[in-house]
């Protein structure tokens, strides 16, 4: 997830962006098993099982385990390859900054006042 760096936001707060008035959009990818074990490690496993959850689109568990069998690999390869926030718009919980997502593309220009 995306960080907010308007003018005067608190830092510990703006991170991660909240969604809200989320439409998503279903993709078809090839899973890729070394690909998804390579991706883990990389991701902020907190903020991704966050927002998976509030998004609805796929329960992972709180604690990334030990263990990634093929079933749990799945789950991630849905969440991070198959799943696009088409309209959105991300909010920050330090400022209350509105960031929209149109066609799937984050706008998050800032105006001169906010930088």
């Amino acid at each position: 997830m995306l960080q907010c760096h308007a003018k005067g936001c608190d830092p510990s707060q703006s991170y991660p962006l909240e969604l809200k008035g989320v439409e998503l959009e279903s993709l078809d990818a090839e899973y890729n098993e070394d690909f998804i074990r390579r991706l883990i490690p990389k991701l902020d496993w907190n903020v991704l099982v966050h927002t998976a959850f509030a998004l609805g689109v796929a329960e992972l568990p709180k604690e990334l385990p030990d263990v990634q069998d093929e079933a749990f690999l799945r789950k991630v390869h849905q969440v991070a390859l198959e799943t696009r926030v088409k309209e959105a718009q991300m909010v920050c919980n330090g400022c209350g900054h509105v960031y929209p997502i149109k066609d799937g593309v984050p706008n998050m220009l800032l105006q001169d006042s906010e930088v």
